[in-house]
């Protein structure tokens, strides 16, 4: 093979071709996926003709970009490779001569793809993210004897999670095999890919995704905000006036966050436009709320500018996607930039989470309701035990406004983060 493989992934690839259920889990870019897709590739060569072999996945596009991806490149596997052919978005693909069905499980309503069907070989990529039932139901599938072979990878979840629960914990009861990987069992990541990843994933995320624990998300969902670190008091000259992200209410808060990258490449959350109408005593309309926000913007004093200039242009305005109709009052008004908001909770707090722990985003004093919030932004701990990673719906509408910003331009700032200051602060 191109790639070395550790002590850890050799044993794992052969101990896992006796194995009724294999499952590799741990941290990010740890190797299990390598040593899971070599072990599948030797189950495959000596499984019998009956039955079908599948791969599955939460959607064909992470199918085909978390694993045929890989599998078709020479540099990790080599001459393999070339035994294995799939054209994008077919759902089926060809690997060693064997046709390999594809099959996406976003939900529940995925088990009927292969129900009545006799599996032979199943391979589960991100097994926390597939829907219990239909896991229960390939399981089920697996009907050639002693045969069928699953084999899983997955990221750590909460401790309460179906797979850990009933499965990992019960591991001698059931046959299930399972290996625990951390970064340092994968030999080919180099020590600044090593250095990024610790800086990507903060809190919740560092526990999981890097040290591997399959921990509850409980406390602050932002742990890392430090007032002494993240707030400030002046502000540098904006190359960018990045985004303003809103989060839209009437009886509940409305809330607007302007987001601007500064002249040292930090992201800033300049300025805030906040109207709470259980405190103010009055609501207010679409068009009250969009004249609102424009003299707010209009009115935005741009730091670091001689004669201290005011009024700014952002790039974007995101907007709380449920709020269609204050959508359509800016569009009628002709206000550019406005587009829904990205609104993944958790991939977006998490976004927002490496902004904060590496440094990157500092927050202006004037920002009152975004400071007053974001220490007492916490996890719904009775969500956990239930096995889901909620945050509580309490005091958290000029966080979603910056997680609105912030996660919709992702693409925009992520290569700004210095992950040698990262790494010495972590220090």
């Amino acid at each position: 093979m191109p790639l070395p493989l550790s002590p850890a992934q050799i044993r794992s690839i052969v101990e896992s071709q006796d194995a009724p259920i294999a499952l590799w889990s741990g941290a990010v870019s740890s190797g299990k996926t390598i040593a899971s897709l070599l072990a599948f590739l030797l189950r495959l060569a000596v499984s019998p003709d009956q039955g079908l072999v599948v791969i599955v996945g939460r959607s064909l596009n992470t199918i085909e970009r978390n694993l045929l991806d890989p599998l078709q490149s020479a540099h990790l596997f080599g001459p393999l490779a070339r035994h294995v052919h799939h054209t994008a978005g077919s759902t089926t693909a060809t690997i060693l001569g064997r046709t390999v069905h594809l099959v996406g499980a976003s939900d529940a309503r995925a088990e009927g793809r292969i129900r009545g069907s006799t599996i032979v070989l199943a391979y589960v990529d991100e097994a926390t993210l597939i829907p219990q039932p239909f896991w229960m139901m390939l399981l089920s599938r697996l009907r050639v004897g002693n045969q069928s072979r699953l084999m899983a990878t997955t990221n750590p979840d909460g401790p309460f999670h179906w797979l850990r629960k009933d499965f990992i914990l019960r591991k001698d009861a059931i046959g299930l095999h399972h290996w625990h990987f951390t970064l340092d069992d994968n030999p080919s990541l180099d020590p600044q890919v090593v250095q990024r990843l610790k800086a990507q994933y903060t809190g919740l995320w560092f526990r999981r995704f890097i040290l591997g624990d399959w921990c509850l998300a409980s406390g602050a969902v932002y742990d890392m905000f430090d007032e002494h670190r993240h707030v400030v008091d002046i502000l540098p000259y904006m190359r960018r006036w990045t985004a303003v992200g809103i989060d839209y209410g009437t009886v509940n808060p409305f809330s607007a966050v302007l987001i601007g990258q500064g002249e040292d490449d930090h992201l800033y959350a300049v300025s805030e436009y906040r109207h709470d109408s259980a405190k103010a005593l009055r609501q207010l309309t679409d068009a009250q709320y969009s004249h609102n926000v424009r003299q707010w913007l209009a009115n935005v004093r741009r730091p670091g500018e001689q004669g201290g200039g005011r009024g700014v242009l952002p790039e974007w305005i995101f907007v709380d996607p449920s709020a269609a109709s204050f959508m359509n009052q800016l569009w009628t008004e002709h206000v550019p930039g406005i587009s829904p908001a990205v609104n993944d909770v958790l991939d977006g707090i998490r976004s927002v989470g490496v902004a904060l722990g590496s440094g990157l985003l500092r927050i202006h004093r004037s920002c009152e309701g975004l400071l007053g919030e974001l220490p007492g932004y916490a996890w719904d701990e009775k969500a956990a035990e239930r096995g889901e990673d909620k945050p509580l719906k309490v005091a958290d509408h000029s966080a979603d406004a910056l997680r609105y910003a912030l996660h919709s331009t992702a693409h925009e700032w992520r290569h700004l983060i210095d992950y040698k200051e990262v790494s010495g602060a972590a220090a």
